[in-house]
């Protein structure tokens, strides 16, 4: 579904349904929350002998022939030329797959690509949203009990909540695919929350707090990329020119992604959440700012409440270093 960065590759957009067997996804409640964030109607097979009439949930191997056909015509490529990475094989996967794509159709006289260009809707493909959404939609809802400290503990991973919470018995929401949790007790949200204590998960690191000198020695190499000139003008040769492969052609329209924010990522729930999180990003109560800063943020949430362009607008606002600004 995500957006494909080859060039001729334009196999992507969220489908209107998807048909699944019986199978422990098709019966996951996660999954189904998932599709119906993206939009997409979950089509089950009818249960073994349920008709009485004609054989039922068969399996019909349109997902396994085309594993067949990449595991037959590609993968035995690999006894000359081997991937030394995982990623190398990925990228020899993609280019097969791109193809393979532009090749004739089976009963059609175009390629596979222009077949399914031809059926999308009159209104383009639905594009897909980022993966940061997509680990919002991916959670699994559990009731569970808030100790006296505000502490819980999901998969292993310690989490410090909010202290009304404190002894409560609430749903905690946690990610499949990140390291977020939301708890909800009635018919209010709390979160995000993120680990605390305990090792570091893989793939993460605790971030390190830069100081004045190092957010200065930051902008000085940053302008120095900015300054530069073309390998032209040392090496004396023309610019590459990166030609798209035959039978690529424009993108077709699409339409941005439209989904829910149940856990108000996107949107604060009212002025006084936003506040908030304004004084939790600047590390410092609002009631210290001056008159002409209280003012500023005054009129920002009369105007938005929009979470990226608060948070964009205080951080320039307020940029690091400066007495009273971000830490």
């Amino acid at each position: 579904m995500s957006a494909k960065e080859e060039a001729g590759n334009r196999l992507q957009g969220i489908p209107s349904a998807i048909q699944l067997d019986n199978g422990p996804v098709g019966k996951s409640a996660v999954f189904r929350r998932v599709m119906e964030c993206l939009g997409v109607e979950v089509i089950l097979h009818m249960p073994r002998n349920s008709d009485g009439r004609r054989t039922t949930a068969r399996s019909k191997g349109k997902v396994e022939r085309p594993f067949r056909t990449v595991k037959e015509a590609h993968e035995t490529l690999y006894h000359f030329h081997k991937p030394a990475t995982e990623a190398e094989a990925n990228r020899w996967l993609v280019n097969y797959v791109t193809k393979y794509n532009h090749r004739d159709h089976r009963t059609e006289d175009h390629s596979r690509q222009e077949d399914w260009l031809t059926h999308l809707p009159a209104d383009g493909l639905r594009a897909m949203c980022s993966w940061e959404r997509f680990c919002t939609f991916a959670r699994e809802p559990e009731r569970r009990t808030v100790a006296i400290d505000c502490r819980l503990t999901v998969a292993g991973v310690t989490y410090e909540v909010d202290a009304e919470l404190a002894g409560e018995e609430v749903i905690v929401w946690w990610g499949l695919f990140d390291q977020e949790l939301f708890a909800e007790l009635g018919d209010d949200r709390y979160g995000p929350f993120q680990p605390v204590g305990g090792p570091i998960p893989i793939h993460r690191y605790r971030k390190h707090r830069k100081s004045r000198r190092e957010h200065r020695a930051d902008q000085v190499a940053q302008l120095a990329e900015k300054i530069s000139i073309p390998r032209a003008a040392v090496s004396g040769e023309s610019d590459i020119v990166v030609c798209a492969p035959p039978g690529a052609a424009l993108m077709p329209p699409a339409k941005p992604f439209d989904g829910p924010d149940p856990f108000h990522e996107l949107t604060f729930p009212n002025a006084v959440a936003a506040r908030q999180a304004i004084a939790e990003e600047l590390r410092l109560p609002l009631a210290k700012l001056g008159d002409e800063d209280r003012a500023f943020i005054t009129q920002l949430l009369a105007e938005t409440l929009s979470r990226p362009v608060i948070i964009a607008t205080i951080r320039a606002r307020f940029p690091a270093g400066r007495k009273g600004g971000i830490a």
